[in-house]
C-alpha cells in the first residue's frame, strides 16, 4: 500500500534544502553584486552553505530511492506526469551538480575550499572561468526550476486541492 504523506524524514530534507536553495540563491545574488568589505563573509557563507546541500542532496537522494513516497494523482493527465518527473529530476540533478560545480571551481581557480578539501580538479585558469559562467547559469536555471516546482506546488493546492502539497506539507500524518 502506498503511502499517502512523504515520510518525515523526506520532508525535513525538503524542507531544510528549500529554505537552504533559497538562502544560497539570495547569497549568491549579494555576491556578485556586493564588493564592500562583506564579500568574503558572504563567500565563506555560500562555500559552506553549499557543502551543506551536497550531504543533504545525496541523503534526499537515498531517502527517495529507499522510501516509498505518495503517488501522483490518478486522475492527473500524461503530460503533467511526465512534466512532474522531468522537472523532479532537473531540480534534483540541479541540486546536486550545483555544489560540485561550485567546488570544482574553486579548485579550478585554486581558491581555499571549506574544511581542506581536497580539489576535484586541477588548477585551470581556463576551466576555472568555463566552471565560473556554468556555475552562474547553473544558478539562473535552478531558480527558475524552484519557481516552476513552487507554481505546480501552489497549482495543486488551489486548483486541483489534491492533496500533493499537504503531502509534502510540515506535520502531515504518513501512513
Amino acid at each position: 500500500m502506498k503511502p499517502t504523506a512523504f515520510h518525515p524524514v523526506a520532508r525535513l530534507l525538503h524542507w531544510s534544502m528549500a529554505f537552504l536553495i533559497l538562502a544560497m540563491l539570495l547569497i549568491g545574488v549579494s555576491m556578485v553584486t556586493d564588493l564592500s568589505v562583506r564579500h568574503p563573509v558572504l563567500v565563506s557563507l555560500h562555500k559552506i552553505t553549499g557543502l551543506a546541500l551536497l550531504v543533504l542532496i545525496v541523503a534526499r537522494i537515498i531517502v527517495r530511492l529507499s522510501i516509498p513516497h505518495p503517488p501522483l494523482p490518478q486522475d492527473l493527465p500524461a503530460f503533467q506526469r511526465l512534466a512532474a518527473g522531468a522537472s523532479h529530476l532537473l531540480l534534483y540533478g540541479l541540486m546536486l551538480a550545483m555544489p560540485l560545480l561550485g567546488w570544482a571551481m574553486l579548485s579550478a581557480g585554486g581558491y581555499p575550499r571549506p574544511f581542506g578539501l581536497p580539489a576535484i580538479v586541477p588548477h585551470d585558469l581556463q576551466l576555472y572561468a568555463v566552471l565560473r559562467q556554468a556555475h552562474g547559469w547553473g544558478g539562473y536555471l535552478l531558480f527558475a526550476t524552484v519557481l516552476v516546482h513552487v507554481g505546480a506546488a501552489l497549482m495543486h493546492a488551489w486548483v486541483r486541492r489534491d492533496g500533493v502539497l499537504r503531502s509534502m506539507w510540515p506535520g502531515s500524518k504518513a501512513d
